[in-house]
């Protein structure tokens, strides 16, 4: 119940701020546009693969939609700023977890940004583009099973970020490295297939590939869903690690003064 709570009252936090929301969402679906044209473009020329000009839209129109779970997260979970304020010494004496509290809390803003975001963009890329949707529903079900999965492996990884900042100074180039691994080994730009050989087989060594390409090529239809093995092995993975951290910060806290 404390954690529906907690996830229930970020929803909730985030729905005070739709108005400018509506900005994030026009930006991230001209972004998406732009992207999608340059394919459609570069489709009159090329075959793409086994896409197809039409299947290289639904990817763009996808991973664009799904960024909003699975890549735009609460920088560090907000563990940095905590930090800085000592607000982290209160949230370890609490009798909750601390992953568990802040997990908790980004949950309830990706079913946020989910319902506001995700969603309102598919839906606007799928009448611009005339997308075809998935013949059967059991494909839309693993696929956003994907994208849950890809959710918990975000926070976990944004978690990770977040709890560096008891060591370092500075973690936001953290964030953004993160971000650009997502772009590139996530398969946001292009495709993991179509890196060379050498970075393709990096990416498969990473949990990126489950963040959106994984959930991208189930949608589309043109992965097994045994392909969710692997996400599930990554959660196991990352969860084991945040643990560890957890306990990691206990020891590395220091409330001076009184």
């Amino acid at each position: 119940m404390l954690y529906f709570t907690l996830a229930s009252k970020a929803y909730a936090r985030n729905l005070q701020y739709r108005g400018a929301h509506l900005v994030h969402n026009l930006a991230s679906a001209l972004f998406g546009y732009m992207y999608a044209c340059i394919w459609i473009g570069l489709g009159q020329n090329h075959s793409l693969g086994v896409y197809g000009t039409e299947g290289m839209v639904g990817y763009i129109a996808f991973t664009q939609a799904s960024l909003w779970i699975s890549g735009f997260v609460t920088n560090g979970l907000g563990i940095p700023q905590t930090v800085r304020t000592g607000q982290i010494s209160f949230d370890l004496m609490r009798p909750v977890h601390l992953f568990a509290q802040l997990m908790a809390r980004e949950w309830g803003q990706i079913a946020y940004q989910f319902v506001f975001k995700t969603i309102p963009i598919y839906l606007l890329y799928y009448f611009v583009f005339s997308l075809s949707l998935p013949d059967q529903g059991s494909t839309v079900l693993f696929a956003f099973t994907g994208l849950a999965g890809a959710a918990f492996l975000s926070i976990c990884m944004n978690y990770i970020i977040g709890a560096s900042a008891l060591w370092t100074t500075e973690s936001s180039w953290l964030y953004w490295g993160n971000h650009a691994m997502i772009n590139l080994l996530a398969g946001f730009f292009i495709p993991i297939e179509w890196l060379p050989d050498w970075l393709e087989k990096v990416a498969w060594w990473s949990p990126y590939p489950y963040l959106l390409y994984v959930p991208t090529r189930i949608y589309l239809g043109f992965e097994s869903v045994s392909l969710l093995w692997g996400t599930l092995f990554w959660c196991v993975v990352m969860i084991l690690v945040c643990l560890t951290v957890t306990r990691l910060v206990r020891h590395k806290v220091e409330v001076q003064g009184g």
